[in-house]
């Protein structure tokens, strides 16, 4: 059964920047439906196997399914790869690649599709992304010499300038599969800034998240996967609720106030 997003007052205010009715991928997926509004960040979170990375899969444009999606009123399969490079960015799970070049390089493949770039604002973005993620000592180091935290921060800065508004101006859509992995808390914590600069700026953000507590935070939609299946998709304080999140991850959960803001505690 498709499960849609309960439209609030805030939403009316924003732009719709996507929309999937009844997308699937069985049986790694079931039917589900949602809205997605520029500059709101959604953190689809579940356990393992659930689905996650194939609702990011799909939204990509680059996997079948079944369905339809529109995105900025256009049918996704309507685009061709060119289009879709200048409206979207796709961070998936991977390996690193088995060509050797170096940071600066593979970072300028992130832009490569996009025409009439204006090299200054070019220079501008890619400064202030490297100088979040820290990673401009690393721009003369090849690829193939990176740690696993060093390599993710590397490719979430090309996901990230891909569709910097700045030097992209159609970048409505930022897809982000598990961006917090390999990452120690400090980086981790920088990635949480930047997709929260992003969203400033009128990024659509959608990610997988393992960190509840963070999503706590951090998001501002959430949707719950379970088996394949969209238990629930919504507002953090609609999605995530105790006997929502017991039920599905299969563990004892407490909601406790910390400082004045909740945080979730695991329980043996």
């Amino acid at each position: 059964m498709a499960t849609k997003l309960d439209n609030d007052a805030s939403s009316t205010l924003m732009t719709i920047v996507l929309t999937a009715q009844n997308i699937a991928f069985v049986p790694r997926l079931l039917p589900l439906s949602l809205t997605l509004y520029s500059g709101q960040i959604t953190h689809v979170i579940g356990p393992n196997g659930s689905g996650k990375s194939t609702v990011l899969s799909i939204l990509s444009g680059l996997f079948d399914y079944s369905g339809r999606i529109k995105l900025l009123n256009i049918d996704l399969a309507d685009y061709d790869l060119p289009s879709l490079a200048h409206v979207r960015s796709y961070l998936s799970q991977q390996d690193k690649p088995s060509f050797s070049i170096p940071v600066f390089q593979y970072l300028s493949l992130a832009v490569s599709a996009l025409q009439n770039v204006d090299m200054t604002q070019l220079q501008l973005a890619l400064d202030e992304i490297c100088q979040r993620l820290d990673i401009q000592d690393k721009l003369s180091r090849n690829i193939q010499q990176l740690s696993g935290g060093e390599w993710q921060r590397v490719r979430l800065a090309a996901a990230c300038l891909q569709v910097w508004p700045t030097i992209n101006p159609q970048a409505t859509l930022l897809l982000l599969d598990e961006p917090a992995a390999a990452l120690d808390i400090g980086q981790e914590a920088a990635m949480y800034q930047l997709v929260r600069k992003m969203s400033q700026q009128g990024i659509t953000v959608v990610m997988v998240n393992h960190d509840l507590n963070r999503t706590l935070r951090e998001a501002d939609n959430v949707m719950l996967l379970d088996q394949g299946r969209c238990v629930a998709f919504g507002s953090v304080e609609q999605v995530m609720t105790v006997e929502s999140l017991q039920a599905v991850f299969k563990t004892s959960i407490d909601k406790i106030d910390h400082n004045g803001r909740p945080c979730l505690v695991f329980i043996d």
